[in-house]
């Protein structure tokens, strides 16, 4: 049974990051890697604002937008793909990459969030699926908010994991509540 369970976390995990890479190559092609210029700290902002929208629309149970949640973990999803990006290309004054870098890149950095997730799924036996969504919100928001300490800090952490694991982790606790709000539909 619970090789079958994560089979099928893999592919509803592959399912979600291809979904995913198609609103980001879509994104891409009306907008370019615009996203260059995010500066770190700017990019963690937009990743707090994602995570607290996720968080009042959960609490208020009703959006004035129109827009409900999945899609703000979807954004969640991108965006830290694109921390990935730049924590280990640095950001640019300029729109510095072309589609099919850019593409190169976010395939890269989903396969290893993907690779992590299976590791981790592997040692926690499924239990991202006994958890509740608000869970994933929350434990996003705790990321990022740790984030913003190392970034605060320069990077001169004593024993923490640094900025990448928390955009994994991230990623990773997005797609869980992209898959279960899939789930619930």
């Amino acid at each position: 049974m619970k090789a079958n369970n994560e089979v099928k976390t893999n592919e509803e995990f592959e399912q979600t990051l291809t979904e995913c890479r198609t609103l980001f190559e879509k994104k891409l092609h009306d907008y370019g890697a615009s996203w260059r210029i995010l500066r770190p700290q700017s990019l963690t902002d937009q990743l707090f604002i994602k995570a607290k929208r996720i968080r009042s629309l959960e609490i208020k149970k009703e959006s004035l937008v129109g827009e409900g949640i999945r899609p703000e973990f979807i954004a969640l999803i991108n965006y830290g793909i694109v921390g990935l990006i730049q924590l280990n290309h640095g950001f640019s004054d300029t729109v510095d990459m072309d589609n099919s870098a850019a593409m190169a890149l976010y395939d890269q950095y989903a396969h290893e969030a993907l690779e992590l997730m299976k590791r981790k799924n592997h040692d926690y036996d499924e239990a991202w699926r006994g958890m509740r969504v608000s869970s994933y919100t929350d434990f996003i928001l705790t990321k990022i908010e740790r984030i913003k300490e190392i970034e605060n800090l320069e990077g001169a952490t004593l024993v923490s994991e640094g900025i990448d694991a928390n955009y994994m982790d991230i990623i990773n606790y997005a797609v869980f509540g992209a898959i279960k709000l899939r789930e619930e539909n």
